[in-house]
């Protein structure tokens, strides 16, 4: 039953957790293939056929499923079981149940937590601390797929240390390796914390830069060579980097975007070292004809989404409001850090007031999905918490926060599933 990659897995205390785990679990992929069951899996239902038709209608839509029974065939018999969905990166575990509701709260967070540690440990570079090309790999296609769904711009700036060699030659690997690590930790004090770096190999960095136009990420590198030329590293003195930017265009491969990023790195080498040099072609002049208001990320609101009771509609129109404060400040957090935080904990607040209120009135007219409805309110919330600790640890992209937004909140939830009460308030 067991396939596709699993590594995470691999590291002992991780799989005495999962193995031994008090509750059925399931490792799939986003694909809904079966990777990995636990021991209680196998002594509860021994060689149950897992549906293929049911995993994927549940991973298509978790929130209407995370509490409906999933039918297992074992053997001559079908067992219904509850299910619950957690999503780990690359992978999804299943959690099965005999009823709704769950004892083991706790021991699943610490299964959770533990994953993500250990994702984050196989991400980044151990020398420098930076992202890994291999977590770039990993995470590309979905940032291309979230620029071109949302219409923001997705830039690389591609650079390398000015005559890094000669520094190896001159003063040891040692040394060499030092200034890898400085040259890290100068550039994440001066790029915005949406940004993301990434050691792309030897003395080659990666800067992803979302909803970021050329002509921006321009600002952005030059602003960084400026600060590597200006900076002194103990024992070395001053270095300089050169820098190629490139934007996103169209459908082009991601090999040809690459291509072009490595080539204007290679013209800012060729022209003289410690300059930047542009590719300007992108995405954002197709989009916006010349206007940056386009390329604004922003929630609006229209009247059809009113569903006629006044504290629940009001309190929707309040949680765009938030959530559009939220992304504002969230392309800023590198500057005005307290200023995104204190918007996350804003809209976390008032979801949880909202989820109670609405709750309360559709307990008042008799809502016959409530308890369905509740349990998809508790697992955003989980989710919330999952993002704000993710963004205190600052691993959070724009990209996720803004899946979470505008898919799993609006689209989904409050566009789909919250349709299914309206008809309680209807004249």
């Amino acid at each position: 039953m067991m396939s596709g990659d699993i590594s995470w897995l691999l590291e002992p205390h991780t799989q005495t957790l999962f193995m031994q785990f008090p509750l059925p679990l399931v490792i799939l992929g986003h694909d809904g293939q079966v990777k990995q069951v636990n021991h209680c899996f196998d002594s509860t239902f021994g060689n149950a056929r897992l549906n293929s038709k049911n995993l994927q209608k549940i991973l298509q839509e978790v929130d209407e499923h995370i509490s409906k029974p999933l039918l297992l065939e074992c053997g001559q018999r079908v067992e219904e079981v509850f299910i619950r969905v957690v999503n780990l990166g690359d992978d999804i575990i299943l959690v099965l149940e005999k009823s709704a509701g769950s004892r083991y709260d706790g021991e699943l967070a610490g299964l959770r937590q533990r994953v993500l540690e250990l994702e984050k440990i196989s991400a980044t570079d151990r020398l420098t601390g930076a992202w890994n090309r291999h977590h770039f790999d990993r995470i590309i296609s979905v940032e291309l797929a979230r620029s071109l769904r949302y219409r923001q711009p997705l830039s690389l700036i591609f650079f390398d240390i000015d005559h890094f060699k000669q520094i190896n030659d001159t003063f040891g690997h040692a040394v060499g390796d030092t200034v890898l690590g400085a040259l890290v930790k100068l550039t994440n004090a001066n790029i915005r914390a949406s940004d993301m770096l990434f050691r792309w190999g030897g003395e080659e960095f990666m800067i992803l830069a979302a909803s970021t136009h050329y002509r921006a990420a321009e600002s952005l590198a030059e602003g960084l060579r400026s600060k590597v030329a200006g900076h002194d590293i103990d024992g070395v003195g001053r270095i300089s980097i050169s820098l190629g930017v490139a934007e996103y265009r169209a459908e082009e491969s991601q090999e040809h975007w690459f291509k072009r990023a490595d080539q204007a790195l290679y013209a800012a080498k060729n022209s003289g070292r410690n300059r930047v040099v542009v590719d300007t072609q992108g995405n954002s002049d197709l989009w916006s004809n010349g206007s940056e208001s386009s390329l604004i990320l922003h929630l609006n609101w229209h009247d059809s989404y009113d569903c006629g009771q006044p504290v629940i509609d009001a309190e929707h129109r309040k949680l765009f409001d938030l959530a559009n404060v939220l992304m504002n400040t969230a392309f800023a957090r590198g500057e005005k850090p307290q200023e995104f935080h204190q918007a996350l904990d804003n809209l976390l607040a008032h979801v949880v007031r909202h989820f109670a209120d609405e709750e309360a009135i559709l307990a008042e007219h008799h809502y016959a999905d409530l308890a369905a409805h509740a349990r998809a309110h508790k697992r955003l919330v989980e989710r919330a918490l999952e993002l704000r600790d993710s963004a205190l640890a600052g691993g959070l992209s724009v990209g996720e926060l803004v899946d979470f937004l505008a898919d799993e909140v609006v689209a989904r939830h409050m566009l789909k599933t919250d349709r299914g009460f309206y008809p309680l308030f209807e004249n």
